[in-house]
């Protein structure tokens, strides 16, 4: 994905933020937050203005007691974790990267993989923002429990986030363990795998039918022995250093959540499909994650213990017959779709999956009543 916006403003405070809204509100014009580029959908496209907050960076008011501190919004997870972890503080998780920006991963509801875990987004639980009428909003989670279920996944929709508050946890050790098996023993013995391991994934690799096993579990909580397979990989150390791996090859990329029942039969129908129609075509991985339901308006994992499902395919490359074919199938399922990965639906389609849509839409309206931060493509996603 490639454009051009009309302006790219990097403010160096506040008031140069607010200003910038009400000046965009006044002339009818656009803002969107840039991250770090990690999305594969144009969640950041404008003609308009696009802000950076690369400038907006720091540890703010740790309070190990109570392990939650400040973060400002300009911060990497990869950026977060090592700051956090200077005050004896770490996210309970994070995604299989860590490079998108943290409010990035919030506000899209990027999740790494464990049953009992839920998605970046839960961490939040204090904001300040600037609202789409340039007025700065300072709130907590004690003081309007349900606007924070609006402000967990909104995708820069509400407002600007100038810094977050999140909720952490002491750091913590883990050890990390890495397996290549035949995909029928990882599919044996996935109820096993996912609900006896704090951390568990696989993927399956088409062209071999051979499934990378990848189990995480606290140090000191024992891990389990694969006999049916060759270990790959092993590390132990704090988390921020364990839960991400590197990736440094560019791929575009289709997740759906599906209620967690449902991920078997569905990866198995994803399979077959793959096997008979695209097995040439595709060497990327597939990727199966667990987490657990939460009840942020627009989670795709709202209400629901989910099972996700990614596509991948190699950037520059025709991707969309790929996911196009199969998208079906993960709606088929129960599916809602990674609101930062491709896919096809637009609001019509959203609005059915989630219960409470208009709540979240009364908030939206209520903070950026003018849609200074709804470009065309989030007109499309979330304005029938």
């Amino acid at each position: 994905m490639t454009f051009t916006p009309s302006e790219i403003f990097t403010p160096e405070s506040e008031e140069e933020i607010v200003q910038c809204v009400r000046q965009a509100k006044q002339e009818g014009r656009k803002v969107r937050v840039v991250g770090a580029g990690h999305s594969s959908s144009p969640l950041v496209k404008t003609n308009d203005i696009l802000l950076s907050l690369k400038h907006f960076k720091g540890v703010e008011n740790p309070d190990l007691e109570k392990s939650k501190a400040t973060i400002l919004a300009g911060m990497t997870v990869k950026e977060a974790g090592k700051d956090l972890h200077r005050y004896g503080l770490a996210m309970h998780n994070t995604g299989d990267v860590d490079v998108q920006t943290v409010a990035g991963a919030i506000g899209t509801g990027t999740h790494g993989t464990g049953k009992k875990l839920r998605n970046l987004s839960s961490m939040l639980v204090g904001v300040r923002m600037v609202t789409g009428e340039g007025e700065i909003v300072d709130t907590i989670i004690e003081e309007d429990p349900e606007l924070f279920r609006a402000l967990r996944v909104a995708m820069g929709t509400c407002g600007i986030f100038l810094k977050m508050r999140l909720q952490l946890q002491p750091t913590f050790q883990l050890h990390r363990k890495e397996w290549c098996v035949p995909l029928d023993f990882c599919l044996e013995n996935l109820e096993n795998l996912q609900d006896n391991n704090r951390n568990f994934d696989f993927y399956w690799y088409p062209r071999s039918d051979i499934a990378k096993i990848r189990l995480i579990n606290e140090v000191g909580e024992g891990m389990p022995e694969i006999s049916a397979g060759k270990l790959e990989f092993e590390k132990k150390g704090h988390s921020h250093l364990i839960l991400p791996r590197s990736r440094h090859l560019k791929f575009d990329e289709m997740e759906y959540s599906l209620p967690a029942e449902n991920g078997p039969a569905c990866f198995e129908e994803v399979r077959e499909l793959v096997k008979n129609e695209f097995r040439k075509e595709v060497a990327w991985r597939v990727l199966y994650r667990t987490i657990r339901s939460d009840d942020a308006f627009i989670s795709s994992m709202y209400k629901k213990e989910s099972v996700t499902i990614s596509l991948h395919h190699n950037a520059g490359l025709p991707f969309w017959d790929y996911f196009r074919n199969i998208e079906p199938i993960f709606r088929k399922y129960g599916g809602r779709p990674h609101w930062g990965k491709k896919h096809t639906l637009k609001a019509n389609d959203l609005k059915e999956l989630y219960p409470e849509w208009e709540k979240f839409q009364e908030y939206r309206k209520k903070f950026d009543p003018q849609n200074v931060f709804l470009t065309p493509y989030m007109k499309e996603l979330l304005i029938s």
